[in-house]
């Protein structure tokens, strides 16, 4: 079989802008953490570290919000039909901005819950309440913006999502540089910058949708009466992918919060590390936002041989690029680390886990891929169930931290990512022997 086929082209068309859009995302985190890292103290390294783990953990609670867009979006997009294109936009949206408000008004009692669960020194929640305080009042604008995200990906009109993110990350760099450093306002000035861009980001997102619309068939008439029909089976969608979602977070909180309890510097050099595995994490999910796209139209359209081939470009494309990450960490992580920050105890200390980063990029592709092989088939319940086993393997691996320390943290993540992989590929297998992937309910 040849290494590159017209399916590989395809998803190469919708993955690689992508790529390029979903690394400002991380871009963004590592400009977060190169400027407030080389500040006078570890300290507010590592309350803007507990803010974006508090502010990551809910918000990817909601992120069903832009994946279930995305699945029932393709799905209608596969099978052309206009209406619910339009409902796969407007039901969502308004889930979004109604989740959104309650959480800025409800701010206060959630961040007081938040670092009452994190815990650590006085000093270090200070700082994150501070930059929590600001960086919530986006909630309406940055669950919007997912939605928006979503639904321009499943139209696989590749321009619009690309912008949407370039924009709103670029905006929110310069804004952060100008603001931390510029103006010197700390951790409160990363959050005002996120605050400002992901409002300005919404602008911009309303009017692409508004031009992609006109160009995928759908009358801004259809708009009107798209919040009614088929509701159930969003909110139903939406409640298996939110306790997915929940595990996913509890995971991946768990190494910050486990980080604090083993000291600031700990905290603060996951910190610098996950920074790392985030920019890996995100330019492999363009392949699976391509999957998901590919995948939701051939599940629409009710085509097996397209979906088997989008899987096996994904395989060998995803697979390479994979490759090439853990290559590069491994020739040239110290020097990328220590321009992340100049703390001479947090280089040394990072220089001891550097080959979880290694790691961590070969074991993880293929759980972002079949991630997005059963979004695009809004298979929301098998891929919770995933997700537990995955959590439960991840809980497991926890018990060897009195041997292993941070080390230990590590490993939980790597037994995390191959659990989710393999979990989802066996229900894959089974529903591909069955022949049995379109037959679920609401298909059809």
């Amino acid at each position: 079989m040849p290494f590159f086929t017209s399916a590989d082209k395809a998803l190469w068309r919708l993955a690689l802008p992508m790529i390029f859009s979903n690394i400002t995302v991380p871009l963004l985190g590592l400009v977060d953490t190169a400027v407030i890292g080389h500040l006078d103290s570890p300290v507010y390294l590592a309350g803007v570290a507990i803010g974006a783990t508090a502010t990551s953990f809910l918000f990817m609670l909601l992120l069903f919000l832009r994946m279930s867009t995305t699945g029932l979006t393709a799905q209608a997009f596969g099978a052309n039909n206009p209406q619910a294109m339009a409902r796969a936009l407007v039901q969502p949206l308004l889930l979004a901005l109604l989740a959104g408000a309650a959480i800025m008004l409800l701010r206060t009692p959630l961040i007081d819950l938040a670092l009452y669960i994190v815990g650590g020194s006085e000093e270090v929640l200070h700082q994150a309440r501070r930059f929590l305080e600001i960086r919530w009042l986006s909630a309406p604008a940055t669950l919007a913006n997912l939605v928006l995200l979503g639904w321009l990906l499943g139209v696989q009109y590749a321009r619009a999502p690309v912008i949407l993110l370039v924009v709103g990350n670029v905006l929110n760099i310069v804004l952060d540089l100008w603001l931390v450093v510029g103006l010197d306002m700390n951790v409160q000035g990363a959050a005002l910058a996120t605050l400002v861009a992901e409002y300005i980001t919404l602008i911009v997102g309303l009017m692409m949708a508004w031009h992609v619309m006109k160009l995928r068939g759908v009358d801004p008439t259809m708009l009107l009466s798209a919040w009614r029909g088929d509701i159930w089976r969003l909110l139903a969608l939406n409640r298996d992918i939110m306790l997915r979602s929940l595990l996913l977070q509890i995971c991946f909180a768990s190494v910050t919060i486990l980080g604090a309890r083993m000291g600031s510097d700990v905290v603060a050099v996951n910190a610098v590390l996950m920074t790392l595995l985030t920019f890996t994490a995100y330019a492999l999910d363009g392949f699976a936002y391509a999957v998901e796209a590919h995948s939701g139209q051939a599940y629409g359209a009710g085509s097996s041989s397209q979906l088997i081939k989008v899987w096996h470009a994904a395989c060998r494309q995803a697979g390479l690029v994979a490759l090439m990450f853990a290559a590069i960490y491994a020739l040239w992580g110290e020097h990328i680390v220590a321009l992340l920050t100049s703390l001479p105890v947090l280089q040394q200390q990072a220089d001891r886990y550097l080959a979880w980063q290694v790691v961590l990029p070969l074991v993880g592709v293929w759980c972002y891929l079949l991630d997005g092989m059963f979004i695009g088939a809004t298979r929301g319940a098998e891929m919770r169930n995933s997700m537990a086993v995955a959590a439960l393997g991840f809980g497991v691996t926890l018990m060897t931290l009195p041997w292993l320390g941070n080390h230990g943290l590590w490993l939980a993540l790597a037994v995390f990512l191959a659990l989710r992989g393999v979990s989802l590929w066996l229900i894959w297998r089974r529903h591909w022997r069955r022949n049995s992937w379109f037959n679920q309910p609401g298909h059809g």
